[in-house]
């Protein structure tokens, strides 16, 4: 009787967050999206973005990379219809082929949130069912994502590294390494809109509800949750397996 030959896998294992980390440490934001999408290819890669204030710069080097890389948009049912607005003109400029803007599930809303009023008495249960969870269900397709968090931005993001494991994915920041001065360079060289609330008074913008103006010579991220202790709504604090 001849043997049964054992199944080989012929899918090779994805290199560890910190072999990428330890080879991108030096590697431009393009680069590093370069190597995202050869890592695991683009059906497996996505990129999560809140067409905030500075998405455009992070959405402009993907879309020289590959506009197809799929975009993932949380839509709260909390955000400025500026955002909203902002979203359709940075797709229609860049020529961003697939953004998926993910909503909240009704059962969830009607269940936790019937009077829309959690963000006042529970804010990090408000993100988390606007956002964490909308978010755990989009990456479910996909090996790894993109997102633009920087040092610069302090707190919880000034020791980010450049390619991490959030436990069931690689985790890709391009744009840990980069400072404001470059961000101010991609919006003129490539001619990028502004987020139109800037103009008033917002440098960082999210939910309606908890963001404000910033004071002159107050952190970017001062007007996220005002008064509060909370400086991350959670998709980056949290587990999204």
């Amino acid at each position: 009787m001849n043997a049964i030959a054992p199944q080989v896998s012929t899918v090779s294992a994805l290199p560890s967050a910190d072999e990428l980390d330890r080879s991108l440490r030096d590697a431009s934001p393009a680069e590093i999206i370069a190597a995202a999408l050869k890592t695991v290819g683009r059906d497996k890669l996505a990129l999560v973005s809140s067409f905030g204030t500075e998405s455009a710069t992070l959405l402009k080097v993907m879309a020289d990379v590959d506009p197809a890389i799929p975009v993932i948009f949380l839509d709260t049912g909390w955000l400025f219809e500026e955002t909203l607005a902002y979203r359709d003109m940075l797709i229609a400029k860049l020529d961003l082929k697939d953004v998926r803007s993910i909503k909240p599930a009704e059962e969830t809303l009607s269940r936790d949130d019937p009077d829309r009023d959690l963000w006042f008495s529970d804010p990090d249960a408000c993100c988390r069912i606007r956002k964490v969870e909308p978010l755990a269900r989009a990456l479910k397709p996909f090996s790894a994502w993109i997102n633009g968090r920087k040092r610069f931005q302090g707190n919880a993001r000034a020791d980010i590294p450049v390619v991490e494991d959030d436990g069931a994915r690689l985790k890709f920041n391009p744009f840990a390494n980069v400072s404001r001065e470059e961000i101010e360079a991609i919006f003129t060289r490539a001619k990028l809109p502004r987020h139109p609330l800037v103009a008033s008074g917002f440098l960082s913008v999210g939910c309606m509800p908890c963001t404000s103006r910033t004071a002159e010579g107050e952190d970017a991220r001062a007007g996220r949750w005002r008064g509060r202790a909370k400086t991350e709504c959670g998709i980056h604090t949290m587990k999204v397996s």
